[in-house]
């Protein structure tokens, strides 16, 4: 009985998905043929944007595309944040950065095509909401933020990474970067989650 009940709940959530991303496509669907005569109603109409809305499985598979890119992308920029805010002081910034920022620059490389894929599936929805526009902000945010740090204040990094120095742990400038990365990151993907729902 109980193998029964586990594999009629592993056909279920496949089925539920499936429902879930149908229903998706018919209420999105409706919108762009509405906006139909617009530059981004245009967008929607292409043949990507169609693929995007009608095939079952391409709008998943890059969306999971794009959460294994922000998955490194986070990941990445997480570690190397807080070591600079007093994390793991025995490991070197400047030796840990040249690590971990290859990787940050790849995770766009996965992000930007699919999250421009994804956009232009449902272009009119996405303008229109308060929480893509917000989403947009801090990331321009946190470009702001990540330009501040590498142009002021990691060209010192060799005096306090010292070894000498790095007891006392970076400057509250890079603290203040690090802190604010996180908050910035943070908030970008829990936008981009709730944007799956309103």
């Amino acid at each position: 009985m109980k193998g029964i009940a586990a594999l009629a709940a592993a056909i279920a959530l496949p089925a539920a998905a499936w429902a879930h991303q149908a229903e998706r496509v018919h209420r999105r669907a409706g919108t762009a043929a509405e906006i139909g005569g617009t530059a981004l109603g245009a967008l929607e109409a292409s043949g990507l944007g169609q693929a995007m809305r009608e095939s079952p499985w391409l709008f998943p598979a890059v969306e999971i595309v794009h959460i294994v890119g922000i998955g490194l992308l986070f990941g990445s920029i997480a570690i190397l944040d807080l070591r600079l805010l007093g994390f793991s002081k025995s490991i070197s910034v400047k030796r840990l950065a040249s690590h971990v920022l290859p990787w940050t620059a790849a995770a766009f490389l996965l992000i930007v095509p699919s999250g421009i894929m994804m956009f232009i599936a449902h272009a009119t929805d996405l303008i229109s909401s308060p929480l893509f526009a917000v989403k947009m902000c801090l990331i321009m945010a946190a470009g702001v933020n990540a330009a501040l740090f590498h142009t002021i204040v990691f060209p010192s990094v060799a005096v306090w990474d010292s070894e000498e120095m790095r007891k006392l742990g970076p400057p509250p400038s890079a603290r203040a970067c690090a802190a604010a990365s996180l908050l910035i990151w943070i908030s970008v993907i829990a936008c981009g989650r709730l944007l799956a729902d309103f």
